[in-house]
């Protein structure tokens, strides 16, 4: 059945285009912050393994929150670590990197997904997109504060 929503199929495609994009900027740091979560040590273990759990929590509700948007503007989510791995601007870390270096790396992975959420804001505008500009703007929000709150470990 044809999507009537009041946006152009051309403008959905583009809009999903952008969230498959951010789908897999999010699934992608959800893996490397569980991964994390197994495999720190060192004197901050139980606040970072801890730390990480939820906010690897947080991201695998997110995903699903990203992919259901996508299906609702008319076009299949991307669910495989392939495309995920073609779509992601948040490469893959080889190896157990120290806590301290975690940290920055997730600092890193959560400033990518907020950058790649900013960057679909000028189409959702464009064709008054209010529902997708919601579920970024509430993604923008959790992944600055995770952001900051990961910095605010590195403060010496």
């Amino acid at each position: 059945m044809k999507i009537d929503i009041g946006i152009t199929e051309k403008d959905r495609s583009a809009i999903a285009d952008g969230l498959a994009h951010l789908l897999a900027d999010t699934y992608t740091l959800y893996l490397k912050t569980h991964n994390f979560h197994w495999n720190v040590t060192g004197p901050m273990f139980n606040t970072l393994h801890l730390m990480f759990e939820t906010q690897y929590t947080e991201l695998a509700l997110a995903v699903d929150a990203i992919a259901e948007r996508i299906r609702a503007l008319g076009f299949p989510a991307p669910g495989t670590y392939s495309a995920y791995a073609r779509l992601s601007s948040i490469k893959e870390e080889e190896g157990i990197p120290s806590a301290e270096e975690m940290i920055r790396l997730l600092v890193q992975g959560q400033e990518a997904v907020v950058r790649t959420a900013r960057g679909i804001f000028p189409l959702l505008e464009k064709v008054s997109d209010e529902p997708t500009a919601d579920l970024l703007t509430q993604r923008m929000q959790i992944h600055e504060k995770t952001a900051w709150m990961l910095r605010s470990l590195l403060a010496k």
